[in-house]
């Protein structure tokens, strides 16, 4: 019997890319979000005049007024640290350690289900939806035709956006969880047999590698005289 972890297991994502390869790009994608976040921190740490003068005049300024210089330091040392969390997930793809992943997979948890709680809550509290429309700045795009809309059009609208969003989470906390089955699976399979000298080890074959050898011809048939 195929356990439900089998079932979903593949080695491809994205239709034609290894999942190798998909948590590398990944890994690098995040790495460069967090690191333009931190750019942008450190940029409102050195020249918080300037930076509060750009966002006064692009109307964004009520959004970050209410972060001092404490709440910058804290966002800035996150970016940081999902910069190393996410470098980690690159390498350990890589260089095929799969306990490197496992900080990577763990954050992908958290942000799935931090993201299903808004869901819910816009479920619960369906005018939260208003309240946010109400924060954006006078010249976002639509603003007033969004709000004029049915509360249950909008709500539906609202729901089905946060849906695909967490489907494509979903996807992607499933393509970085079987990298990390590849790699284990690839680590389990290198196992010492025996030692021949102190500088010679033999190894088994890596799993792909087994399955790559082509099926020896069976025997011919046994005729009576």
């Amino acid at each position: 019997m195929i356990s439900p972890w089998d079932r979903w297991y593949s080695t491809s994502c994205c239709l034609c890319c290894h999942v190798r390869t998909g948590t590398i790009i990944l890994g690098i994608w995040y790495m460069l979000i967090n690191a333009v976040v931190l750019l942008i921190l450190l940029t409102a740490l050195s020249d918080p005049d300037q930076y509060h003068y750009h966002l006064t005049r692009a109307e964004l300024a009520n959004s970050f007024h209410v972060m001092d210089d404490a709440n910058i330091c804290i966002a800035a040392a996150i970016s940081l640290l999902m910069i190393l969390i996410c470098g980690m997930a690159t390498y350990g793809a890589y260089k095929q350690h799969a306990a490197w992943i496992i900080p990577f997979f763990c954050y992908q948890i958290f942000d799935f289900v931090l993201n299903t709680l808004v869901a819910v809550s816009v479920v619960v509290y369906p005018s939260t939806i208003q309240d946010y429309l109400l924060q954006l700045p006078g010249n976002f795009p639509y603003k007033e035709e969004i709000m004029s809309t049915n509360n249950t059009c909008l709500l539906f609208m609202v729901l089905l956006f946060v849906g695909c969003i967490l489907t494509f989470k979903a996807y992607l906390i499933g393509c970085v969880w079987n990298c990390y089955r590849y790699v284990s699976r690839r680590g389990a399979t290198e196992v010492l047999v025996y030692v021949t000298t102190n500088d010679t080890t033999v190894l088994l074959p890596s799993y792909d590698e087994v399955v790559a050898v082509p099926p020896k011809e069976p025997p011919p048939e046994y005729v009576s005289a």
